[in-house]
């Protein structure tokens, strides 16, 4: 019997292993028109160094990121005010599946190198988003800790390109 953890459940635990599913491939995604990741969660939202999942109709405004084949975000950089409900709107203006992923520089790192060594592992976060090329993603979060963090496409080789941008959560 294959065992299936999360990313976060395996960085906690320290474990290796290998995963069947192939959550970064067009197999492990849902069929276009289903919910959007982030609504697919019934916990409750987990709190995060860099803020918590949010609720679209408490969005306070809306940020447009396009990620492109040249492994860059555009805007690469944002800032929001801390208690801020943000909707991030990723859009793949590219040929090949990209992904936004928030989290601190420290917390990504380690998730880009566990992706080299399991490019297939399933995870679904309602701080990421995978989008096909053509498409747009979303991420509906509240930023309720101020610091810097970051957003990142954790694909094999697109981390290591330089496809990361910066948040900034002002007090």
């Amino acid at each position: 019997m294959t065992k299936t953890l999360s990313f976060t459940a395996a960085l906690l635990t320290g474990l290796s292993f290998a995963l069947p599913a192939a959550a970064h491939g067009p197999a492990g995604h849902a069929p276009k028109g289903a919910m959007p990741h982030h609504t697919q969660h019934h916990a409750a939202p987990e709190q995060k160094a860099w803020g918590i999942a949010g609720q679209a109709k408490n969005a306070q405004r809306t940020i447009e990121i396009r990620m492109t084949d040249d492994m860059r975000f555009a805007p690469h950089a944002i800032e929001v005010k801390l208690g801020e409900t943000v909707r991030l709107v990723a859009v793949n203006a590219g040929q090949v599946l990209h992904e936004i992923v928030i989290g601190t520089p420290e917390e990504l790192k380690a998730h880009a190198e566990m992706m080299k060594k399991h490019p297939n592992m399933e995870h679904d976060e309602p701080y990421m988003a995978h989008v096909d090329p053509g498409q747009r993603g979303e991420i509906v979060w509240t930023f309720n800790r101020p610091g810097k963090f970051e957003f990142a496409c954790l694909i094999p080789g697109h981390f290591e390109a330089g496809m990361v941008g910066h948040i900034t959560v002002r007090p």
